[in-house]
């Protein structure tokens, strides 16, 4: 796409006079010059930071599905069914959306350290609590609280990152930061599973991470990394009104459109990590002459979902930095068709998992690994679309409706489903449903996945259609807001960037 012709950022206030965009283009062509290309200009502190970050990630996700990996156990102790089992999760997500844009406002103006602190203290504590809890209710609490603490890292950590690095140094970092959620999640299943089992008792899986989290509470508070913001790209804006973040985000195709992409890629992964190994014990169960536990089919599950996620994560991140400089719009293309490419995959995963399971772990793995293609590229996308006084608020934005359409219902719904298609399933409606009826009525619930893949993909087709102009946007916001400094009888930047991306 031919970047000549586009017009530059304006709005009903200029960002500045038109006599100063030759300046702001000798700003923008100055400061592309000079952006670190090579992981040996990184500094040790700022790899201490991405360090530190990327570990807090790791037992982030851990906790998510630590409970997911003795989900089994869990609603025996509670005597509850498939729905108020993905009710479960659900309350922890609708938490985490909720309170998600109150840190995104408090993260672009206050202290990052601070609030992350605060944030990984509160999941820690209510974690361990969580796991003495012996009423559901309480429990189902527990796991709210679980939510707002997480809300608080989730939004903000990514922002720190782009504050420290630009171009493909901060695609590199963000695969890094990105390459924890897979490994994480995996761990959840695997570290849940294993400590319930060595302890007899699942409420010991829930009890490692509060002990980890202390840790990163030290590190964060005394050892990270708290960067001005826009400190890389030496930009001179400063935030503006919350309603005027809002309304620019919202004007901005390529983040809505990958915010509609990214919640599609949200709700299969909800769905399938939460459900995943329950079925596939479903399946497993039928089989003659086999003896399996949920444990050993949460650690399998974990390691499966851990290596796809290694793998995709970076892999997402290295085609799009080497395709980037022939292929400007390749961001959204790659995650577009490694949905597309993913939603049959995981349909003949789930056919053929009461047949040949070994099959179905490796359509698994090939499908988690091409879905997970997405997780760097569309944080990239965000970064580099929108201004920096307003990046921790775009994170927010993204999160909330990622998961108030994703994922917070996704494991929810797919219970609904499948407490619904027992009852139509059953021969007998008023006797227990047999596992093959359970197994059905799970498959078909988690059916909806596939579909749901496939819209996504098209929304980030839809996004590359907008991306390379809205980047060249906000590189250019930057350079005016820079240039214009220097001119002080010019409108502020303050003023300037309110009024769009």
């Amino acid at each position: 796409m031919d970047q000549s012709g586009i017009t530059p950022n304006t709005s009903n206030q200029q960002l500045v006079i038109n006599s100063d965009n030759e300046s702001a283009t000798a700003l923008l062509q100055e400061k592309q010059s000079r952006r670190r290309e090579n992981l040996n200009e990184v500094s040790l502190t700022e790899y201490m930071t991405v360090g530190i970050l990327c570990f807090v990630n790791l037992i982030n996700y851990m906790d998510r599905f630590t409970i997911a990996g003795v989900l089994v156990d869990v609603k025996k102790e509670f005597e509850i069914g498939d729905d108020k089992a993905g009710f479960l999760q659900t309350v922890f997500v609708v938490a985490y959306m909720i309170f998600a844009p109150i840190f995104g406002y408090l993260g672009d103006r206050y202290s990052r350290r601070v609030i992350m602190s605060f944030g990984v203290g509160l999941w820690s504590m209510t974690t361990l609590l969580g796991s003495f809890a012996h009423d559901f209710a309480l429990f189902t609490f527990f796991r709210g609280l679980v939510g707002i603490g997480e809300a608080s890292y989730s939004t903000i950590a990514p922002t720190i990152i782009s504050d420290l690095f630009v171009g493909n140094i901060r695609s590199k970092m963000l695969a890094f930061f990105y390459f924890a959620i897979p490994v994480g999640s995996g761990l959840g299943y695997i570290v849940g599973s294993l400590a319930g089992a060595a302890a007899g008792n699942w409420r010991w899986g829930l009890r490692i991470t509060p002990i980890l989290g202390a840790a990163a509470l030290v590190l964060i508070y005394f050892f990270m990394q708290d960067p001005p913001r826009g400190h890389a790209e030496d930009s001179q804006m400063k935030p503006t009104s919350y309603s005027q973040d809002v309304r620019a985000l919202i004007r901005n195709p390529s983040f809505m459109l990958s915010t509609l992409a990214f919640t599609c890629v949200a709700f299969v992964t909800g769905a399938l990590a939460w459900w995943g190994p329950q079925f596939i014990f479903l399946g497993l169960s039928m089989q003659p002459d086999v003896d399996v536990s949920i444990g050993s089919v949460s650690y399998k599950f974990g390691l499966v979902c851990m290596v796809a996620g290694s793998l995709g994560v970076p892999l997402g991140s290295w085609l799009a930095q080497r395709l980037r400089a022939h292929v400007p719009d390749c961001d959204p293309l790659i995650c577009g068709f490694g949905l597309l490419a993913s939603a049959p995959v995981i349909f003949f995963a789930l056919i053929t998992v009461g047949y040949h399971v070994g099959l179905s772990y490796l359509l698994i793995f090939v499908g988690m690994t091409t879905l997970n293609l997405t997780w760097a590229i569309v944080a990239d996308i965000i970064l580099y679309v929108v201004i920096p006084p307003r990046r921790s608020t775009a994170e927010a934005f993204q999160i909330l409706i990622s998961h108030m359409f994703g994922d917070a219902g996704s494991p929810y719904l797919v219970g609904v489903i499948s407490e619904s298609l027992k009852i139509s399933l059953s021969p007998v409606h008023d006797e227990a449903p047999t596992p093959l009826v359970e197994f059905k009525a799970l498959q078909y619930a988690l059916f909806v996945t596939c579909f749901v893949e496939v819209i996504g993909g098209i929304f980030f087709l839809l996004t590359a259609i907008y991306i390379v102009r809205d980047k060249l946007r906000v590189e250019r916001a930057i350079a005016e807001a820079e240039a214009q400094s220097a001119e002080p009888s010019h409108i502020s930047a303050q003023e300037g960037v309110g009024g769009g991306e």
